[in-house]
């Protein structure tokens, strides 16, 4: 049987779970699938999801390095970005940017310093 990759899982730090989900699940939209602490007071980590989108969000030191950047193919870029600015959260108005190689861009920034830019897969894929 061959190797074969099946999908990728960005690794966010976290900081403070309320402020996380705060910025996770009620700004985004994303839903928490599972939580694991391995006992109570412990440093949290945690699965959420918006559609085939995972991410782990972790309190654990040494786990992965606050300031990461990822990518996230949107079908429908126009909409999450007014879905976005439609809520007008004092911490996050985001753009919706024309980049220079095709497509638009909509970034975000969790209040960790973690950036998520959501792009145009619809030009993603026409540029591939």
């Amino acid at each position: 049987m061959a190797v074969s990759l099946e999908q990728i899982i960005p690794i966010f730090r976290i900081f403070d779970q309320d402020k996380a989900k705060e910025f996770y699940i009620d700004y985004l939209g994303f839903q928490v699938d599972w939580e694991h602490r391995f006992e109570p007071g412990f440093p949290l980590y945690l699965q959420i999801s918006k559609g085939v989108v995972k991410l782990h969000l972790s309190e654990h030191y040494g786990d992965c390095t606050p300031g990461s950047a990822i990518r996230i193919a949107v079908n429908g870029i126009k909409q999450l970005h007014e879905e976005l600015i439609s809520q007008q959260r004092s911490f996050s108005r985001p753009g919706l940017e024309q980049m220079p190689w095709g497509g638009e861009e909509c970034i975000v920034t969790d209040p960790f310093g973690n950036r998520i830019a959501f792009y145009d897969a619809g030009e993603a894929e026409a540029s591939e």
